[in-house]
């Protein structure tokens, strides 16, 4: 098995990519492609694509998307603090490197590999090696399966948890099915929030990206790029292109919510799904109303998951007012490398001390469901 990066995904075919991995959308090569050929990555963004690849003979029988980033953005495992202390020691943190799917903090598999356990030693072999070799600060593989762990704790990473809020599909035949585990109290509120949907006389549609016409996919854009101009004072991070190449190449992947007013769309929710998944990405409006967001990013994925049997809904990172929605909390994973051995071991440290609060956190929240007693 023999190790190399390349800089372009371009230049791996993308069947022989798409063979390693499942039909996890964020590690198809036409998601990774439109990243790079958009501009979203690369460039002056701080994401410079580095591909780990191994091969046997001529056959790709390992691949891994990864980035050197000159920056914590865009990954969701927040590392400011350490690049923070780094500096105040005279080191650098920048660069680094990532393995993981830029803006993307969804679960999911981040290395596609005929025999995984036979390629791991020699895969972190091949990563401390490039750490050196480039002067990287250290490695970050940001969330992977948790069977994934252990190969990479045995080996000496950090491992830290992190929390976010699901909804799992527990073979409801409909919404009000959904809303029958609620507490009375609780489902009342809920309906209410989606009475104010008609209230304001906004219509909701949901649509299946190859199904989108040109203008619905424009006017996601402007939806998407107006609300980060509101909210950061500049674009949004993904390029028109990005979105034209993913219309055109993974439509099957994606469904549209989009909302009407007065015949004119104000707002709209992308995701992205799976044989098993949906995964909520991207959301913006042009005019504020009551309990849009919550109709758009939420509940319509809901509506949408039982309706095409998908067990699970990952709405997007942060957010606990997701759990009085039934959004449950779970945990999420990562794992890290600092090439400092001092530094690593205070990591090392910090990640388990706030592991250990994040398991309190998660069982406190998990109180706070809105579910009846018996749920």
């Amino acid at each position: 098995m023999e190790f190399s990066t390349v800089a372009r995904i371009a230049d791996i075919p993308a069947e022989d990519w798409d063979a390693l991995f499942n039909d996890y959308p964020f590690t198809r090569h036409a998601f990774l492609h439109a990243l790079e050929t958009s501009g979203s990555v690369g460039g002056q963004s701080g994401w410079q694509p580095l591909h780990i690849v191994a091969y046997e003979g001529d056959n790709l029988v390992l691949a891994m998307p990864g980035y050197i980033k000159y920056h914590s953005y865009g990954e969701y495992v927040f590392d400011w603090s350490w690049a923070d202390a780094y500096q105040r020691h005279g080191l650098e943190y920048y660069p680094k490197y990532v393995n993981a799917i830029p803006f993307t903090p969804a679960t999911g598999p981040r290395i596609g590999c005929i025999d995984i356990d036979k390629a791991h030693p020699k895969l972190q072999a091949f990563i401390i090696g490039l750490l050196e070799s480039r002067g990287l600060s250290g490695h970050h593989l940001l969330f992977p399966f948790e069977d994934q762990l252990s190969a990479w704790a045995n080996a000496g990473w950090a491992t830290r948890c992190g929390v976010q809020f699901h909804w799992h599909n527990d073979n409801f035949s409909d919404f009000d099915d959904f809303l029958a585990t609620f507490s009375s109290r609780k489902r009342k509120n809920l309906k209410r929030e989606r009475r104010r949907i008609d209230e304001q006389q906004l219509l909701c549609n949901t649509v299946r990206g190859d199904l989108a016409s040109a203008e619905q996919w424009q006017r996601f854009f402007e939806c998407y790029q107006v609300t980060y101009l509101k909210r950061s004072g500049h674009g949004g991070y993904l390029t028109k292109g990005f979105f034209e190449h993913i219309a055109a190449t993974m439509g099957e992947h994606i469904v549209l919510m989009f909302a009407e007013h007065g015949g004119d769309m104000v707002a709209s929710a992308l995701c992205f799904k799976d044989q098993t998944k949906l995964y909520g990405r991207y959301w913006g409006c042009l005019a504020e109303f009551d309990q849009l967001h919550f109709e758009l990013c939420y509940y319509r994925g809901i509506e949408y998951c039982i309706a095409e049997g998908l067990q699970y809904f990952d709405p997007g990172a942060q957010g606990e007012h997701k759990i009085q929605r039934g959004f449950t909390p779970i945990k999420t994973w990562s794992v890290h490398r600092l090439a400092d051995a001092q530094f690593h071991a205070a990591v090392d440290d910090f990640c388990v001390r706030e592991g250990e609060h994040n398991e309190d956190y998660l069982l406190a929240a998990r109180e706070l469901l809105p579910f009846r007693k018996e749920q």
